[in-house]
């Protein structure tokens, strides 16, 4: 018997929501232990793209915005969605310009990571980007946003006081920290 084999058995589903971004699915299913339940899921339309934007000073850009799913303002890496089967590196691209206004000429991939794994499948894929210009920032009608530069130490001050909760941002910023301690980040 294979341990990694998935042990649930779905007998039905059914679509209970759906909107441009996500679809909410209800399955009815036998679990790994036997007894008959239902399971919820999430599945996302796109592929979640976060960007630590570092300048040659080690400075990384912050974006705040109010995030109506948690009723509070939110200070966190420059994030958005990419389309589902383009590269993530696209999206994220197209975020850093919406949001900042920044154009980078280097690009790195620094994790992939999914976001809450026991109700949905979303995908993270994070980019570190590196040698910045500015040009202006294009944000989305239902972005509301604030920019600012902090040097790294102070945001990663910020996460270790849970000043800064949203995860991906989170997850990066020690990703960071773990490159700079380990002599793998210049």
């Amino acid at each position: 018997m294979n341990p990694e084999a998935n042990p649930w058995k779905i007998i039905a589903e059914k679509k209970v929501y759906e909107n441009p971004w996500i679809q909410l699915t209800e399955f009815d299913v036998i679990n790994p232990g036997g007894g008959n339940g239902i399971y919820g899921k999430v599945h996302f339309k796109n592929t979640a793209v976060g960007i630590v934007v570092m300048d040659e000073f080690r400075n990384i850009w912050l974006v705040g915005q109010f995030r109506f799913p948690i009723d509070q303002y939110s200070w966190e890496i420059p994030e958005g969605g990419g389309l589902l089967g383009v590269d993530p590196l696209e999206g994220a691209k197209r975020e850093l310009l919406e949001e900042t206004g920044l154009v980078a000429e280097n690009w790195e991939p620094l994790l992939k990571m999914h976001l809450s794994n026991s109700v949905s499948d979303e995908l993270a894929v994070v980019f570190l980007a590196t040698q910045l210009t500015q040009k202006t920032a294009e944000p989305e009608e239902t972005e509301q946003l604030q920019i600012k530069k902090l040097p790294f130490d102070k945001v990663f001050e910020m996460v270790e006081n849970e000043l800064i909760t949203d995860s991906m941002t989170v997850a990066a910023v020690y990703k960071i920290k773990n490159r700079l301690l380990e002599g793998r980040l210049k």
